[in-house]
């Protein structure tokens, strides 16, 4: 589908997850010009559902996303496919390049762009990536509660993410693989909570009649596990930013990179807001479309502050050109909304 875009909006949201359509719902509501432009590739598109969002639990993402992007375009929003090149400072506010030849512009913008998980060079791992290949406790330990787990050890929280999914069954087992083995605190730690660690490196995934089976190590011997657990690195869909000199930085807790901002997603740059996994990994979707909508929220805020101050100065001044620029604005703003 191929929507015809206006040369200007309010606001553009780069990114249709939870995160950018709840932030373009806030604002269509609050009578805003929005445009989402939205890549058609969620983070969480391998998962059967979507689990502890209150009222939604085990919607299908697909569905999840539809009926967001249905509701923003009831509000007057436009949700579009495409997937930006670049975005650049133009006059006051934003220039928006498509990969397909198309730009706008726009007075603000929010990124909620997410991220890419990066995993580890392990055969058969992608494919079961979202399925018995998870990572979040909290996404699908009860889907996989009682059952054999192995967790993989790819960096710092690995040991943490053992001892969270201990909550869930009482037949877990940890691989360092090729990370250091855990330390005699973590060591004691894993003991104490019943978690059994095997050495030695991981060379495969055992998958039968698609279904994970077990790892093998790579000294031929086999792990049977119903569900392999692995924290990927997580690095923020953000390389269109950096003609705004606004770029990833590495994530404080070492699990990747973010794009950091402020609690409102009010980045370093001025007029661009952040929202969902591009600034915070570990955001769940409700979490996700809750930050979205507060950055919303601000924006619209920060929007009503610039036409106020711009307002005074005409209040103050009538006759000069920014005054009358101002009053045309005005006028066709009232006319676009039927006043």
């Amino acid at each position: 589908m191929t929507e015809q875009l206006r040369e200007s909006y309010d606001v553009v949201v780069i990114g249709g997850g939870a995160a950018g359509l709840s932030g373009a719902l806030m604002l269509a509501r609050a009578r805003r010009s929005v445009l989402v432009i939205d890549s058609g590739a969620p983070r969480n598109a391998p998962a059967d559902g979507v689990h502890g969002l209150l009222a939604r639990d085990g919607m299908p993402p697909a569905e999840l996303l539809e009926r967001g992007r249905a509701e923003v375009r009831d509000y007057g929003g436009q949700v579009v496919p495409g997937e930006v090149g670049a975005a650049t400072r133009a006059d006051d506010g934003f220039g928006v390049a498509l990969t397909d030849g198309r730009t706008v512009r726009a007075r603000r913008l929010l990124v909620a762009t997410g991220l890419v998980d990066e995993l580890p060079d392990l055969p058969g791992l992608r494919a079961r990536w979202g399925r018995d290949v998870i990572h979040c406790p909290y996404c699908h330990g009860w889907e996989v509660r009682d059952r054999a787990i192995g967790v993989l050890a790819t960096g710092p929280l690995s040991v943490h993410q053992a001892l969270l999914f201990r909550q869930w069954s009482d037949d877990v087992t940890f691989f360092p693989h090729t990370m250091p083995p855990p330390t005699d605190e973590q060591a004691e730690q894993l003991a104490a909570r019943g978690v059994r660690v095997v050495a030695g490196e991981v060379a495969s995934l055992e998958v039968v009649q698609d279904r994970l089976v077990g790892v093998r190590l790579g000294d031929g011997r086999l792990a049977h596990r119903d569900a392999l657990v692995v924290a990927p690195r997580m690095v923020a869909r953000a390389g269109f930013l950096a003609a705004l000199g606004l770029r990833p930085a590495a994530h404080p807790a070492g699990v990747g990179e973010h794009i950091p901002a402020d609690a409102t997603g009010r980045t370093d740059v001025p007029g661009v807001w952040v929202a969902g996994n591009v600034t915070d990994p570990a955001a769940q979707v409700g979490a996700a479309a809750a930050a979205g909508a507060g950055a919303g929220a601000q924006i619209n805020a920060d929007l009503v502050a610039e036409e106020t101050r711009q307002a005074v100065a005409a209040h103050r001044d009538p006759f000069s050109a920014r005054s009358e620029a101002r009053i045309t604005e005005l006028v066709t703003g009232d006319r676009r909304h039927g006043l």
